[in-house]
């Protein structure tokens, strides 16, 4: 225990009647570079309990606040150098009697990178996550459509090498054997477009978009119109195939549930930002409603962490029987 005590990573001390009687490894190392007496800590700690217990005899239902054993308290401290740090102090009451407090600081630079690394690991799960649902999306098309596409064309040769003594016969074969495998490179096509289309990398976002936009038209029958004001703004690679799954996911989740007449894609750089708005005027849902905004909007919520990565924003607006609207913003250079 006392190792583990001298070795722990936060500056730990405790405080009897007044006096530090225990002190670790790391605090007397903060001691020492802050030139800090340890009296100031004492009377931060006595002066939080003296609060906490006013606190609780002016409450009348304190069950709660009765029972917190810990409480932190932000501290800022200064070197000798005039350096500024921030701490959170922790501290509980071993013995009020005796007045025997247990105190840690734990220095906030440190609490946030362990909240970055939290975040990280999140994001990196999700990016897992999010992987392995887009194979399991490629292999479920790769059997469902392309598989038994050139199984049926195989079983259509198969005919034709069996009657080769019909020549009207083998041309209508030939000829349904041929239609298949164009339905199939259709498919594979537009499985490819999915993944990544070739026109975001050859000619841009905007273009992009509306490559989607209009295949979507032809096939759904729904009204698609793109406003896009880019101007000479340049956008990071991730950024722009952010902004494209959004629009795509948006579009999707509107046709698959919304019933819409028009969607309306708005692509705009402002001053100090880049927004992109996804307008539908379909059913639209409760967003405080359990469990429907999740069963309309799961993979716009999965986006919503790429968002985030990406120092943006992410909001969602509907309403039942007027719509929704998908708006994302990124920040800009401000040297553009």
């Amino acid at each position: 225990m006392q190792t583990f005590f001298e070795r722990a990573s936060d500056a730990t001390f405790i405080f009897a009647a007044g006096q530090l009687v225990v002190k670790n490894q790391v605090a007397r190392q903060l001691l020492t570079d802050l030139q800090l007496d340890p009296a100031y800590l004492e009377q931060v700690v006595t002066t939080a309990v003296a609060q906490h217990e006013s606190e609780l005899e002016s409450c009348t239902d304190c069950t709660i606040l009765a029972k917190m054993f810990n409480h932190i308290i932000p501290l800022s401290l200064t070197s000798t150098a005039g350096e500024h740090f921030a701490y959170a102090l922790t501290y509980q009451v071993l013995d009020a009697k005796e007045r025997v407090y247990a105190v840690e600081l734990k220095s906030q630079a440190t609490l946030a990178r362990a909240d970055q690394l939290a975040r990280h690991r999140q994001l990196t799960r999700y990016v897992s996550r999010a992987h392995e649902e887009e194979r399991k999306k490629i292999a479920q098309d790769l059997h469902d459509s392309v598989a038994q596409g050139l199984y049926s064309a195989q079983m259509g040769i198969r005919r034709i090498k069996e009657t080769p003594t019909d020549p009207d016969q083998v041309a209508a074969l030939a000829d349904l054997v041929e239609t298949q495998l164009d339905d199939t490179l259709s498919e594979v096509k537009g499985m490819a477009l999915d993944i990544r289309p070739a026109v975001l990398d050859s000619f841009g976002l905007v273009a992009a978009i509306k490559a989607l936009t209009k295949r979507l038209e032809e096939n759904s029958g729904v009204g698609f119109a793109v406003i896009a004001r880019l101007g000479k703004v340049t956008l990071s690679d991730d950024v722009k195939s952010v902004l494209y799954r959004i629009t795509q996911e948006a579009i999707n989740n509107a046709l698959r549930h919304a019933d819409p007449l028009e969607i309306t894609v708005i692509l705009v750089a402002h001053e100090q930002f880049v927004s992109l708005e996804v307008i539908d005027d379909g059913t639209g849902f409760d967003l405080n409603r359990p469990g429907e905004y999740n069963g309309h909007s799961m993979g716009l919520m999965n986006m919503n962490d790429r968002v985030k990565a990406l120092n943006g924003s992410f909001e969602i607006s509907s309403v039942k029987g007027e719509g929704t609207t998908v708006t994302v913003h990124f920040p800009l250079p401000s040297h553009r």
